[in-house]
């Protein structure tokens, strides 16, 4: 399928993608991201793989519809996964969770103060 990526016309495959990416790293993703053989890439990652530019020199709103009407699942940075750092508690927190609130536990046992 021909695109236009930085102004340059590219002619691009999906297999010569999935090809061109194999035995590459992913970076951690922290905007937009492409799933290429169950493994997801940065977009701007795959863009100057396959365009051989550097990142600087296009949009990642550029390859993601490249790589969207080529077939490839993207997501942009709005619906990305939040870090799990992010949403981790405390061991504390886990146990209180787990146990339940006072008065949960009161309605379970039938048991009052």
């Amino acid at each position: 399928m021909r695109c236009v990526i930085a102004r340059f016309p590219f002619d691009l495959y999906k297999d010569e993608v999935e090809n061109s990416m194999k035995g590459i790293k992913p970076e951690p993703v922290t905007g937009d991201a492409v799933v290429i053989s169950r493994r997801v890439y940065p977009v701007k990652q795959v863009g100057e793989v396959i365009t051989r530019q550097d990142r600087r020199d296009f949009s990642s709103a550029e390859v993601v519809r490249a790589l969207s009407k080529l077939g490839f699942t993207c997501r942009t940075a709005e619906t990305a996964p939040a870090p799990a750092a992010a949403a981790a508690r405390t061991p504390l927190e886990t146990a209180s969770a787990l146990l339940g609130t006072p008065a949960a536990a009161e309605e379970r046992t039938g048991d009052s103060l």
